[in-house]
């Protein structure tokens, strides 16, 4: 009762500021009290605090509220006391496609062909098919109609204009920007231009039927600019070693085309330009005089000022051999049965090799080294091959244990390819590894001995998780050894083999192992694990078995339960010689799993009571062992009965 009233007193003092609205404890609550017992100093300590609440009150009622910044602050819903982060939402635009989308992947295949149809057709009908029309024609323009082809090919440029309007892009700070407006403006300033010169429909002139002159074809050649683009997405399939090589060989054959097309242009040039007399000086009169084709004039009405030219050889005989020659220059110095003779030919026929140089260092070099990469993984099996073969000579290891090796070596790398995981995921962050390893441990992972763990306890184990492989008649455990570690069989067969006997036969998804995991014993394993098939394992290490359950103790408990029920084998039981005591200055394991341990018989009644009550006591004062003090008495009494 004294100390009821005396909290309702502090209460008191608490909720009346003013010293004239403080009532006694006796109105208040109207209790009769007949007796108080109050510490010493108490009024005082009460005069004092309502002196200072009374100043507080007074000099909070001269302020003005609305001045009281750290009301508004702290006590206000309208803003938050301390400012939280968190990703933003990114505004998006309606009808925005993603750059790194399906559909815009697959569009940009399709304007890649339509890109390379472009620079294929463009340099020839300009140096073929529209020289060829005008001579024989014999006007200033041909009007040969644009096939279905062109005309498909000048509305996807069309569409891909509009479709880049509603494309997102990677900002400079590395940002994916979906506002159209951004979009707009970043697409205005870059390749609008060159996109817009390239998709003119310049064959509709054609639908109109207007007279098409020979410079209006060669304006066809700015659409030869959207390579450009093309080499700016070259980085994106640079991981793809075949694209990148096809893509490359490609490159060198359209210019070669390139090539041989120019050629024939001014071959051709050089016999229009000419007097008759001087026609047997080019590399086209050459090679119709070979054919048996050589060129005339056809004189018409308007007498030998409007003659056209004729004869000559085909356009196909034209193009292979001017391709022949541009290839030829570019790969080597040429081989001379088609020559350059006048001068606009040699200088071209200069350019021609000095760029086959270029081509050879660019080209060539990539391919070459996009070939080493593809067979990279084979150079360096053979590699491995090669050092074991000769760690075996320079050791003489005997044949048996040659084809062992051999065998273990041929089967391990047709499973992993020759990649060490822990190599490869060295450099990563420890939470992506972790995700990684739960990924590729998901098997073992998802047995009903780890049901209970929490998602931490199980990044943790999966980090320390490891591969094995056996071979038929080969053994992974034998009677007797230390064991180390508990295994998970993933595919394959083993048995479990004593004196000859076999005991159990394990398969997919079988655990073996050992359920007594303490620190300071060693566990010797009482019968011999031996594969049938080819067998692949994940074990984990006891020592880091330990590890991990002293850092989730509250995991460790229903681990000890859970395996005793889930262990197919167990290695321990029934070995005469099972664990053996290994005595250290330091416990490490800092006492987690502290066992009362098996008690000498020749000791003393009372040396053992003692030593099993003090292992107890300190298990207890942990908190984490598996004997308390309580359960310590049984096991006194049993040994004294002993």
């Amino acid at each position: 009762m004294n100390k009821l009233v005396t909290v309702h007193q502090k209460n008191l003092v608490s909720l009346h500021p003013h010293p004239s609205a403080c009532l006694s404890p006796d109105e208040e609550t109207g209790l009769e009290v007949h007796k108080i017992t109050r510490p010493p100093g108490f009024d005082n300590n009460r005069r004092r605090s309502r002196a200072v609440l009374y100043q507080l009150s007074g000099h909070l009622q001269k302020q003005d509220k609305s001045k009281l910044k750290i009301n508004n602050s702290m006590f206000g819903a309208t803003t938050n006391p301390i400012p939280e982060y968190k990703v933003a939402a990114t505004p998006k635009s309606r009808f925005i496609l993603l750059h790194y989308g399906t559909f815009k992947a697959g569009w940009d295949w399709l304007i890649l062909l339509a890109t390379f149809y472009v620079a294929i057709t463009v340099p020839y009908n300009v140096c073929f098919t529209v020289v060829e029309g005008r001579d024989e024609g014999g006007g200033s323009g041909a009007r040969n109609p644009p096939s279905y082809s062109d005309i498909l090919v000048e509305i996807l440029f069309i569409i891909d204009i509009a479709l880049n309007f509603r494309t997102t892009y990677v900002s400079t700070t590395g940002q994916v920007v979906y506002e159209a407006r951004s979009i707009f403006v970043h697409y205005a300033t870059s390749w609008l231009f060159v996109d817009l010169i390239a998709a003119l429909p310049f064959d509709l002139l054609y639908a109109f039927n207007i007279s098409v002159y020979f410079g209006v074809h060669l304006l066809k050649t700015v659409r030869l600019l959207r390579l450009l683009r093309l080499l700016q997405k070259l980085e994106r399939y640079s991981e793809y070693s075949a694209v990148v090589l096809t893509l490359l060989m490609s490159t060198f054959a359209l210019l070669a085309h390139w090539m041989a097309c120019v050629w024939y242009f001014i071959g051709r040039k050089e016999i229009e330009s000419n007097s008759l007399s001087s026609w047997d000086n080019g590399w086209l009169h050459e090679l119709a005089k070979r054919l048996d084709t050589p060129y005339f004039l056809q004189v018409n009405g308007s007498g030998v000022s409007g003659a056209a030219l004729g004869g000559g050889p085909s356009v196909r005989s034209s193009y292979v051999t001017s391709l022949y020659f541009a290839l030829s220059s570019l790969t080597s110095v040429g081989f001379g049965n088609v020559s350059a003779n006048t001068d606009s030919e040699k200088i071209f026929s200069i350019c021609t090799m000095l760029i086959g140089a270029l081509m050879h260092a660019v080209v060539f070099g990539n391919v070459t080294a996009i070939i080493q990469r593809m067979y990279s993984r084979r150079s360096l099996y053979h590699t491995r091959t090669k050092d074991l073969k000769d760690f075996i000579r320079v050791h003489g290891l005997p044949k048996a244990l040659e084809q062992r090796m051999m065998e273990c070596f041929q089967t391990t790398w047709s499973v992993n390819n020759g990649i060490d995981v822990s190599e490869l995921l060295k450099d990563f962050p420890d939470e992506l590894r972790a995700d990684i390893a739960m990924h590729l441990n998901k098997e073992l992972l998802q047995l009903s001995l780890f049901e209970s763990a929490s998602r931490g306890c199980l990044r943790s184990l999966s980090l320390i998780i490891k591969t094995s492989f056996c071979a038929p008649g080969e053994y992974l455990i034998r009677q007797g050894d230390a064991l180390q570690a508990i295994y998970f069989v993933c595919s394959g067969s083993m048995e479990v083999l004593k004196d000859n006997t076999v005991l159990a036969i394990l398969g997919r998804g079988d655990l073996i192992g050992s359920d007594f995991l303490t620190k300071e014993q060693v566990i010797k394993t009482n019968a011999n694990v031996k594969a049938l098939t080819y067998c692949d394992l994940q074990y984990i290490s006891l020592k880091g078995l330990r590890e991990v359950l002293w850092l989730y103790p509250e995991y460790a408990q229903k681990f000890i339960t859970e395996i005793q029920h889930d262990l197919t084998y167990n290695l321990r039981e029934g070995h005469t010689a099972e664990v053996s005591t290994r005595h250290t200055e330091q416990n490490a394991f800092t006492g987690t799993y502290w066992h009362c341990g098996v008690l000498s018989l020749s000791l003393s009644l009372s040396l053992s009571l003692s030593l099993t009550c003090a292992a107890a006591a300190k298990n207890s004062v942990r908190g984490r062992g598996w004997l308390s003090l309580p359960a310590c008495v049984p096991l006194c009494l049993q040994h004294k009965a002993a």
